[in-house]
């Protein structure tokens, strides 16, 4: 983070020592109309009276402070209402179409209701909520004591974003028998028997009700913020005390588990970052998007089904004790309801700080039958022992130390270029964006940053000198984000080297951590934390990186829908624009050279197995994609599965190719996998054929 925002705050907190006064919650309209409808809220969660300071403190805060210049109006308010319901009931399996109607009484009001710190609307829609859940886990309850017949040719509508709220409690029933019979021919088609069934889906759905009805207030006040927040930028998110205690562990790397980032997704728990160093990275065998639906402890402990869990719940579950092993049940990323879950077990471990450095390797090619050795860096995240270097101590760890150290050493080698691998790279330190982009360019700006009250700081590099001034690709892929797409932002700016992948997350925002507890002169409400949105970050050629990423000058097939994951996935992501560009000079005209690499790449791809696979592979995710729904006969459902299994069995017995890297002798920290990376090999190919193209 810029220490230069740390006054910014610190005025904040000056300008917030205050004690909100007035009445607790205005205006009972709604919750007496929720009364008089019928439902039934004697099980009721309701708002502590802190919470009018709390919500007061964060409205506050994010209309002074924000990034982005917005009002607090009815427009707003309608997208504080959609997004809350949607966080509550996004398949529209609960709430019927009367407890919607009544809900959009109050759809133009929360913008007035924050403004006064009101918060019981939300409180009220998630009691319905409740009611509406325990009606289904009752139901769930009566029809699982039938085995379903599964000779009847019907169909399950599992994407429900464009369907109408049900009506009644028949028409919620009938959606709930075939979600039901869907859960069950999924089980059954991968061998399991009704008994089986039967206990196991009971199970899942009981667990997920008692969840929900253990929701306290404090996480029906931490959803409700966090529809507002979240409104204004997907980064600008409300902590409560509990959530601020875990995202502190997390952001320390002190956290034992298996080393992922997960969020829910529909009832799934979902990957969605690898954390470099830590056992699913070093296992290769996860990766983003992928969903975990079972956790087991030990080598024989009895799978779990974490389907419909809460995150925190499932966290909880995966993560445990350094030395001890944990067991999931994963459904593979762009798999179809059919596919039949994999197995992997993970020694749990911290996450350390040296399993995160730069490795470096060789990579040996054949090119136009010429020998080409092309030095690789990889680097997992922009780090720096921070505390180290504070003290004095020489041998402190940072990106960049270690990359020139391992620069050194395939100089040695006697490289023909060197690629940085940035791939899931989600960013980390700026400062060693900055600096490790002046081992490449000789001086001149790097990034810049603009902060809320419109003023423009420039970052520069450090380093007058150009430590390796060589051939140069940069590989990066959607999960490439923050300081990453800031030093290839920069690389690509100078023609310094060529950026080759897939467009980069588009994360250009900057954030800040504010604890309200020190906005409050009551000291003893135990209040929680707001990430801010301050800042965001513009490429010396003045485009931002936020929404838009970085665009490769030859880009690769890609699964990933720039639509449905990244930055420009999310609705309330800031938008791409750009500024003033900075002074600098370019150090080559790489430009001329993009159409013939992008020719020479096609030609050689065309008749690569590995890179056939591959779209083949986006092909069918796509046609999965536009799927909503799925065939409940069994007969049908059988035949589909058995065709990809076959697929995926003849797919497995073509690839047994060995890596072609070289590990590097002396102190520079290598990586070896026996699978060839055939997107690293073309990558190094294109470098090749640039130098070919250069001398020729």
């Amino acid at each position: 983070m810029i220490k230069k925002h740390s006054k910014k705050i610190q005025s904040i907190i000056l300008i917030f020592l205050v004690v909100f006064s007035g009445s607790l919650f205005s205006g009972n309209t709604f919750k007496n109309d929720v009364l008089n409808s019928g439902i039934d809220t004697l099980n009721s969660v309701e708002p502590d009276s802190k919470y009018k300071i709390e919500d007061q403190l964060i409205t506050s805060i994010l209309t002074r402070y924000h990034f982005k210049q917005f009002n607090i109006n009815d427009s707003l308010s309608e997208v504080i209402f959609n997004r809350y319901i949607d966080a509550l009931d996004h398949g529209k399996n609960y709430f019927l179409e009367s407890d919607i109607d009544l809900f959009n009484k109050q759809k133009d009001q929360l913008d007035d209701k924050l403004l006064n710190g009101d918060v019981q609307f939300y409180y009220d829609v998630f009691n319905v909520y409740l009611k509406r859940l325990n009606e289904r886990i009752a139901y769930v309850d009566d029809i699982l004591n039938n085995e379903f017949d599964y000779s009847t040719d019907e169909k399950y509508d599992y994407d429900r974003d464009k369907s109408d709220w049900a009506k009644n409690q028949i028409e919620l029933n009938e959606l709930w028998r075939k979600r039901l019979k869907n859960d069950a021919l999924t089980y059954k088609l991968n061998g399991k028997d009704w008994e089986f069934i039967q206990k196991t889906l009971k199970k899942r759905y009981k667990n997920f009700a008692q969840f929900l009805n253990q929701y306290n207030s404090e996480d029906v006040f931490q959803l409700a913020m966090n529809s507002f927040t979240e409104a204004i930028d997907p980064h600008t998110n409300y902590f409560s005390p509990e959530t601020s205690d875990n995202f502190k562990i997390d952001m320390s790397l002190s956290l034992e588990g298996i080393g992922a980032r997960l969020q829910t997704d529909d009832d799934y728990t979902k990957i969605v970052e690898i954390i470099p160093g830590g056992p699913a990275d070093k296992s290769r065998l996860l990766k983003a998007d992928d969903r975990i639906i079972g956790v087991a402890q030990g080598a024989d402990g009895e799978f779990e089904d974490i389907i419909g869990w809460r995150i925190t719940d499932a966290v909880k579950l995966i993560r445990g004790a350094k030395g001890t092993v944990v067991r999931l049940q994963i459904i593979k990323a762009g798999s179809d309801l059919n596919s039949k879950p994999i197995e992997i077990s993970l020694m749990r471990d911290k996450v350390k700080l040296e399993d995160q450095a730069a490795k470096g390797s060789v990579l040996e090619i054949i090119n136009e039958d010429k020998p080409f050795r092309i030095g690789v860096i990889d680097i997992p995240k922009f780090y720096n022992d921070f505390e180290g270097q504070r003290k004095g101590d020489g041998n402190y760890k940072s990106t960049t130390k270690d990359v020139r150290r391992i620069l050194d050493s395939l100089k040695t080698e006697n490289v023909d270029g060197v690629i940085i691998d940035l791939r899931d790279d989600g960013g980390g330190s700026l400062q060693e964006a900055i600096e490790l982009s002046g081992l490449f360019i000789k001086d001149g700006p790097v990034v810049q940053i603009k902060n809320s009250d419109g003023n423009i700081e420039i970052a520069n590099d450090p380093d007058p000198s150009i430590f390796y001034d060589g051939p140069l690709a940069v590989l990066v892929n959607r999960f490439s984000a923050s300081a990453s797409e800031i030093f290839a932002g920069a690389i690509q700016d100078y023609g310094r080297g060529f950026i080759i992948g897939e467009q980069t997350y588009g994360k250009g925002t900057v954030q800040n951590l504010i604890d309200l507890n020190r906005l409050s002169s009551q000291k003893n409400l135990n209040l929680g934390q707001v990430k801010l949105t301050i800042a965001k970050y513009y490429r010396v050629n003045g485009g931002s990186t936020q929404n838009l990423g970085v665009v490769p000058d030859i880009s690769f097939p890609t699964m990933i829908d720039p639509k449905d994951f990244g930055e420009s996935s999310e609705p309330s992501a800031l938008p791409w624009d750009e500024i003033k560009s900075a002074e600098f000079k370019k150090f080559s005209d790489l430009k001329k050279f993009i159409p013939d690499l992008n020719n020479l790449h096609t030609k050689r791809i065309a008749g690569n197995k590995d890179f056939s696979d591959l779209i083949e592979d986006i092909k069918i995710y796509n046609e999965n994609k536009k799927k909503t729904s799925i065939s409940l006969n069994e007969d049908i459902r059988r035949q589909e599965k058995q065709k990809e299994e076959q697929r995926k069995i003849e797919r497995d017995g073509a690839n047994s190719d060995k890596n072609e890297a070289e590990i590097l002798d002396g102190e520079v920290p290598v990586t070896k996998t026996n699978k060839k990376d055939f997107i690293l090999d073309e990558t190094a190919r294109i470098i090749s054929d640039y130098i070919l193209l250069s001398v020729g």
